[in-house]
């Protein structure tokens, strides 16, 4: 299917376009609110500025060759207004997604190596998506659900992540410079190597998080929960800062042994919370 035709048959009330192959289509500024294009491929598709709010572009595959499912692989998206949209398991690898609105998009295990630089997703949630290395500069993503997300190696500098929920998230290597993480909650989150250098981590929950070799040299940590939190000497603090005496320091000495012994950090899961 071309993208005239997607557009003629939507003006003219269809809204299921499941399955479709739209691989390279020309979409930008198209109107497709409400469409259903979950398992279609969309892959190398120019959706610039479209309106896909409240779309189901969710079960995503990471082939690019497999048809039968959806497919954003490297798919333009810039601009694009997904709010509310669902893209579970969508694979938007390589794609670009700069200055989207997702406000309460559901990105859930979704594969996101992607450009979301500027972007907007408050609120959405993003649970086990993989985002590693992908482009966030900027981006609104208060409130959101990254629990168990990867973020290895991605760039969050001056984002906004007031009140997001990062519980046991992979942000090893990432960079946060003067990301705004006042609030959040990042009970058990991997965070060694990280650069949180002049961020704003007032209190946030940091319990139970790995900060070996992290630098927070600048930040602002009033009221942070550091509890069970652990650090090597090569981890940076801000000036003045006093390290509480329940952190753990983790010495060159300690073996995998030792670290595989220490206790695991309480449950996440929001059924445990009820108990």
């Amino acid at each position: 299917m071309d993208g005239q035709e997607l557009v003629e048959r939507y003006e003219a009330g269809e809204r299921d376009f499941r399955s479709v192959d739209l691989s390279g289509v020309k979409l930008s500024e198209v109107k497709l609110s409400g469409t259903n294009l979950s398992r279609a491929n969309l892959s190398e598709a120019d959706l610039f500025g479209a309106n896909l709010f409240g779309s189901n572009l969710s079960r995503a595959s990471l082939s690019k060759t497999n048809l039968l499912m959806a497919n954003l692989y490297r798919a333009n998206l810039s601009r694009a207004d997904l709010r509310g949209a669902n893209l579970t398991r969508a694979n938007l690898f390589e794609a670009t997604l700069s200055g989207a609105i997702l406000t309460g998009a559901n990105l859930g295990w979704a594969q996101i190596n992607a450009s979301l630089v500027v972007a907007s997703m408050s609120d959405a949630n993003l649970e086990g998506s993989n985002l590693r290395g992908a482009k966030l500069e900027a981006a609104e993503l208060t409130g959101a659900k990254l629990e168990g997300a990867d973020l290895r190696g991605a760039d969050l500098r001056g984002a906004d992540l007031r009140g997001a929920d990062l519980r046991g998230a992979i942000l090893s290597g990432a960079n946060l410079m003067e990301v705004d993480l006042g609030g959040a909650g990042l009970r058990g989150a991997y965070l060694e190597g990280t650069d949180l250098s002049r961020s704003d981590l007032s209190e946030a929950d940091l319990s139970w998080t790995n900060l070996n070799s992290a630098n927070l040299e600048g930040a602002l940590l009033e009221g942070v929960n550091v509890s069970s939190a652990q650090y090597d000497k090569a981890t940076t603090w801000p000036d003045g800062f006093d390290i509480p005496s329940d952190m753990k320091f983790v010495s060159e000495g300690t073996t995998s042994h030792e670290a595989a012994a220490a206790p695991a950090p309480p449950s996440t899961s929001p059924e445990d919370f009820d108990k």
